[in-house]
């Protein structure tokens, strides 16, 4: 019998991606392209715009907006939000025929900041998980969730993407959902996945845990091309896909974190590492510190160092590094269900919350209400508001006499890509010769 795959699997990038946040920045309004919005077409000398009852746009600031969007002139299928305070700005499908998305820059602003809040969060859930997968691995037979835990474990020490049904069909591109059998291996009691990742990036990933890859072998004897499958109390063959395991993740934390969650917290936690263990006596010292360390990570992430920037470091790193504050964290220590490093992110968030809730008795002391609403479950304040403080502490500490800074003699000197190696190492569950 052939596996089956969800119908709803293809929508669920795109519902997803359109998706507002819970709280939507003050002046902006929920959007979307199922709406009439305004059109382009091209013309010798570039596009002109067109509004939703089919009249030419003249109005000079309202194209200068439009422009601003930055629309490549290759896509097809424009959509541009008619409202300036509109979340979601422009959607349009690229060459390949994937849907793009332009948001508001301050939408975008937000749900960074929203990302980075639940880092605090699930790290606090981070080992109630890791204990429901290990026990999810011990099921007997071939059920939905054992598959699902080999997956999650895999996402857990080597953070390969979870992947998507559109990726693998139309740029033949996997993740760890789609993976075929064609990508792995069990090479000297190990288990090897060799594939083409997002952006043509090449995997090539060596794991080592029996139960995973006992798992993936039975995987790989039951029939079909996909790797990860499994069986309902029918008997039929099921493909996972990646609703799948961030319905997984809900179900073992109580909350609602995604396969994206274990990137950025793997992301914070890699450069923290780094970080930590660096000085410097000015400001373009650090700032080729935290350039190295950008690189380094986003090599282990197989981004690109923008993207893994923008996308994968808590700007907390990254700002505490520059206030010279990383040194001020407890020893680092492993935790119950967390390594030594996650132990020591997850000290910076509990700082980062006390700071939070002093703000916001502060803030209840004077008679009004804090600037930045809380966040329920994650850090209790917002990120932007801690980091101005942040700022304010970089911008004297960067003014010290070199002297001050190499008064840090208790300090171990190390180079960024050495010390996120140094991290890697400590997972040994992992390694990787391929991410480039």
């Amino acid at each position: 019998m052939a596996a089956t795959t969800d119908p709803t699997q293809r929508r669920t990038d795109d519902i997803a991606q359109q998706a507002a946040p819970a709280a939507m920045p003050p002046g902006l309004r929920h959007s979307d392209d199922t709406t009439p919005g305004y059109t382009r077409r091209r013309e010798k000398d570039g596009f002109v715009y067109f509004d939703v009852s089919g009249k030419r746009i003249d109005d000079a600031s309202e194209i200068d907006r439009i422009n601003a969007l930055a629309i490549p002139p290759a896509y097809e299928d424009v959509w541009i939000c008619p409202d300036a305070r509109g979340h979601l700005q422009a959607t349009g499908r690229d060459a390949r025929g994937r849907k793009q998305y332009r948001y508001h820059a301050r939408w975008r602003e937000t749900r960074d900041a929203n990302k980075y809040e639940r880092m605090a969060a699930f790290g606090r859930a981070l080992p109630k998980i890791r204990r429901r997968v290990a026990c999810d691995l011990k099921l007997p037979g071939m059920p939905c969730d054992k598959v699902i835990a080999a997956i999650v474990q895999l996402l857990d020490t080597t953070l390969i993407r979870v992947g998507s049904v559109e990726y693998a069909r139309d740029n033949q591109s996997y993740g760890l959902t789609t993976l075929r059998k064609k990508h792995v291996k069990i090479e000297a009691g190990q288990l090897r996945l060799k594939f083409r990742g997002k952006s043509g990036i090449e995997h090539d990933v060596t794991v080592d845990h029996p139960r995973v890859r006992r798992i993936v072998r039975r995987c790989a004897d039951l029939p079909g091309h996909a790797l990860f499958q499994y069986l309902d109390e029918d008997g039929t063959r099921r493909t996972v896909g990646s609703a799948d395991i961030n319905d997984y993740l809900r179900r073992a934390s109580d909350a609602d974190f995604t396969a994206k969650d274990y990137r950025t917290w793997a992301g914070s936690v890699y450069a923290l590492a780094a970080l930590r263990w660096l000085k410097y006596s000015s400001a373009a010292e650090a700032r080729r510190h935290i350039v190295a360390t950008v690189k380094a990570v986003a090599t282990l992430l197989r981004n690109t160092p923008a993207v893994c920037r923008r996308c994968y470091i808590h700007p907390a790193v990254i700002s505490a590094f520059e206030a010279d504050e990383l040194h001020d964290l407890p020893p680092a220590q492993a935790l119950r269900g967390l390594k030594v490093d996650e132990a020591a992110f997850a000290a910076l968030l509990v700082q980062l919350e006390k700071h939070a809730a002093k703000l916001a008795r502060q803030a209840g002391t004077r008679g009004r209400k804090p600037r930045d609403s809380a966040v329920t479950g994650g850090v209790e304040g917002s990120l932007p508001t801690l980091l101005k403080k942040s700022r304010a502490v970089r911008q004297a500490t960067i003014a010290k006499p070199a002297a001050s800074a190499g008064s840090l003699t208790s300090r171990r000197v190390a180079t960024a890509p050495s010390a996120a190696s140094r991290f890697r190492s400590a997972d040994a569950a992992s390694r990787s010769s391929g991410r480039r």
